[in-house]
């Protein structure tokens, strides 16, 4: 009976111990470079998500304008290769540790980008088509999208530089070198000169 209870403040300690020494781990960014890396994928997804919604707001938009401005024939096909160019680029799964695939869905997204402001332009020129109801409920998602798209690229641009980050300051090289060697470098968007904020959308 004596020695179970001698045994029993050993065994405490050791569990306390235990419980410390992994307060202390987390205390330490054990946790930091999984927790920055799933933020930093979570954003990039709403980046994917906003793309998309435009993407998918165009047929209309071209339609819309076809109507009233079919001699424009040259931009609306450019606006329509631009799209089928911008969701037709293959995303691998490691598009965002991969520089070449980032680049090419970089590029793709401002050709669309560029082909769609090119038909916004030329919408000045037709009155009766800035006046027409759904080209002005057009506008308004658009409006919406293109600052959804700046939010989303922003929160992922931010979430990119605390990832990347965390992999070059200590102790977060210390846990990639221990814990997570696979943890790589992500991607992140450049801007292109004039672009640092969203397109006006002018109907």
């Amino acid at each position: 009976m004596l020695a179970l209870t001698h045994a029993r403040p050993g065994n405490f300690a050791r569990a306390a111990g235990l419980i410390l020494a992994g307060l202390m781990l987390a205390g330490c960014g054990i946790n930091t470079i999984p927790t920055l890396q799933e933020r930093a994928k979570a954003a990039w997804s709403q980046v994917l998500n906003q793309y998309q919604r435009r993407a998918d707001l165009i047929p209309n938009l071209v339609e819309t304008v076809k109507g009233y401005a079919a001699q424009e024939s040259k931009v609306l096909t450019d606006v329509v290769e631009a799209r089928a160019k911008a969701t037709q680029v293959q995303i691998p799964p490691d598009i965002l540790t991969n520089p070449e695939a980032f680049q090419k869905f970089q590029e793709a997204q401002n050709g669309l980008s560029g082909a769609l402001g090119r038909l916004l332009v030329i919408t000045e020129n037709y009155p009766e088509l800035k006046s027409n109801q759904n080209f002005l409920a057009l506008q308004s998602q658009l409006e919406g999208t293109e600052n959804r798209i700046a939010v989303a690229r922003q929160d992922y641009i931010t979430a990119v530089k605390d990832y990347n980050t965390e992999l070059r300051t200590i102790p977060g090289r210390w846990w990639r070198a221990l814990l997570y060697p696979d943890a790589e470098p992500m991607q992140n968007f450049t801007a292109a000169e004039g672009t640092e904020k969203p397109p006006e959308v002018k109907f």
